[in-house]
């Protein structure tokens, strides 16, 4: 006697489309990045703004050259950047989003499908209170967008070019960002 034939999946389970889920778009990663042009209690201020924001500790940035107009000596520490990888990169740019009311400007999307924009305050976010030893400090945020498979990239070994197929472009980026952050553009 031979096994019972296995029923077909009903046609409402199946996928609507035939798209590859590996060709979907994903967030790579998120960095926020606060420069003040100087080191010392200013720039203090500027990684306890961004532990703040984004609930991890901030490194510090170094300058890379020597700029004698702005007083700025090479390897001087000079602001605080933080990088967001995940669950917690799309929390913080859902967050972020919300500051700027769900606005952004169709120009700050590059030819690879990257994006930034600017926070004025860090009290534009949600619960946030000013604090007076603080002040008032804004922070930069660039986005960078791709595929599953980006990692050939900054692998070790055998690192190679991101083919052209697993880049996104400006539209791409556009709608990615239209249906899954509600995103408005600014003509």
């Amino acid at each position: 006697m031979s096994a019972p034939v296995p029923a077909a999946p009903p046609a409402a389970s199946l996928p609507a489309s035939n798209e590859n889920p590996l060709r979907k778009l994903k967030i790579i990663k998120v960095v926020v990045n606060a420069g003040v042009g100087e080191s010392g209690e200013a720039r203090t201020k500027a990684e306890r703004v961004l532990e703040m924001v984004t609930h991890q500790k901030p490194v510090a940035t170094r300058a890379h050259s020597t700029n004698r107009d702005f007083g700025i000596r090479q390897g001087q520490e000079i602001g605080a950047k933080t990088t967001l990888r995940g669950p917690e990169a799309v929390a913080f740019l859902e967050q972020a989003f919300e500051a700027r009311d769900r606005q952004l400007d169709p120009n700050s999307i590059d030819r690879f499908g990257n994006f930034s924009f600017g926070i004025a305050d860090y009290t534009d976010f949600t619960g946030m209170k000013y604090d007076p030893q603080i002040g008032i400090h804004g922070m930069d945020i660039a986005v960078e967008i791709g595929r599953s498979g980006w990692r050939v990239r900054d692998r070790r070994t055998r690192s190679a070019p991101i083919p052209r197929r697993l880049r996104s472009t400006r539209d791409e980026t556009r709608r990615f960002l239209e249906e899954r952050f509600k995103v408005t553009f600014v003509e």
